[in-house]
């Protein structure tokens, strides 16, 4: 197993420990995808691959908090009932890891409005900008991935203090690395 650690940027991935090969990809689902996919084309070990992506999100729900492995990951912002709608499956749901109940929505869209929260609420748990896309590649190419998020704001007014929380969630992801490379 070579564990690649896929971060959106270097504040996310901090305290990776220093033996991880890490990935920077960018902010948003588009960037990450062409990252993540570049990146496992070309990796000289790709048959030993376990993608591991990190990174904040977005709570949208009071009760959520901390740390959460991922076990479904959906695209929020595709208008997939339309597609649906013309025949095709829009593949907005991921299901990634059954062993993990905390389902994250995807999307590029900074959450910070409350009636975009509660509408997201209904359909998951956190929020963030790349972990669909980092998962879709990945599954795409058959490489194994975990996304670990770490609850850094409540995807309200709140989210607008992301960069004051982004430290203590990037120890707390490293402390999580950590562990699994143990």
């Amino acid at each position: 197993m070579h564990p690649l650690v896929v971060a959106a940027i270097a504040a996310e991935a901090a305290y990776v420990p220093e033996e991880m090969e890490v990935l920077l990809t960018g902010v948003g689902k588009t960037l990450a995808a062409v990252a993540v996919t570049r990146a496992i084309c070309e990796h000289p070990q790709r048959d030993e691959l376990v993608v591991i992506n990190i990174g904040t999100a977005g709570s949208l729900r009071e009760d959520v908090t901390g740390l959460h492995e991922i076990g479904t990951v959906l695209n929020h912002d595709l208008s997939a009932e339309a597609i649906r709608q013309l025949g095709i499956d829009p593949r907005e749901r991921l299901e990634i890891n059954p062993a993990h109940a905390t389902t994250l929505a995807s999307g590029d869209l900074f959450v910070t409005d409350p009636a975009v929260r509660d509408e997201l609420s209904r359909r998951a748990d956190l929020v963030d900008m790349e972990g669909y896309a980092i998962a879709l590649a990945c599954t795409e190419l058959g490489v194994p991935v975990h996304l670990v998020k770490m609850v850094s704001d409540n995807a309200d007014e709140t989210a607008h203090d992301w960069s004051a929380a982004v430290d203590g969630c990037a120890r707390e992801l490293g402390r999580w690395l950590a562990d699994f490379a143990g």
